[in-house]
């Protein structure tokens, strides 16, 4: 008897959804919202005069469970700037073939140069377009950013840039 009762129950299930009307999902042309806080497509980030934050420590490789990521870092001369302080990530990769999303490698980054956006189209059919470099990686330059390589702001030490004392014009507050 409650092997009848259990089909009576699903059989219950299937008339309660067969009126309802159907949720279609227009995915391709309509994107569904994103969770705020979803871990998707990684950025470097840039200080608001164009420098970039990354100094090259490997810390976010160090972290990385998965081995997804390589960093090579050089050091900063005056003529060739690429970030504030003495060194800048001059190779930096990121093998999403690899890459499981766990964040960790955000939370090693000493100077928040490494984040994650909500982007989460990244599907390909090319092995190799799936190995994210520096250039795909580096976050647009906004109106008042000029391209690295260029000196630090007039005035300023690397430690205005690390306590976010430098606007997009350059100039320390």
């Amino acid at each position: 008897m409650p092997k009848f009762l259990d089909a009576i129950k699903g059989f219950g299930v299937t008339f309660g959804t067969m009126f309802k009307r159907p949720i279609t999902e227009e995915y391709p042309e309509k994107p569904g919202p994103v969770a705020p806080r979803y871990h998707g497509r990684h950025q470097l980030n840039r200080y608001p005069d164009g420098l970039e934050k990354c100094i090259g420590c490997e810390l976010c490789a160090w972290a990385c469970p998965a081995d997804a990521i390589y960093v090579e870092g050089a050091d900063n001369t005056e003529e060739q700037r690429f970030s504030p302080g003495e060194r800048y990530g001059r190779v930096y990769q990121i093998n999403y073939l690899r890459c499981i999303g766990c964040g960790l490698c955000i939370e090693a980054c000493p100077t928040r140069a490494l984040t994650m956006t909500n982007v989460y189209e990244m599907a390909d059919d090319n092995r190799s377009d799936l190995i994210y470099d520096k250039d795909k990686l580096l976050a647009p330059l906004q109106p008042g950013m000029e391209a690295p390589p260029h000196a630090m702001a007039p005035g300023t030490t690397d430690d205005d840039y690390y306590l976010g004392h430098v606007t997009p014009k350059g100039v320390a507050r």
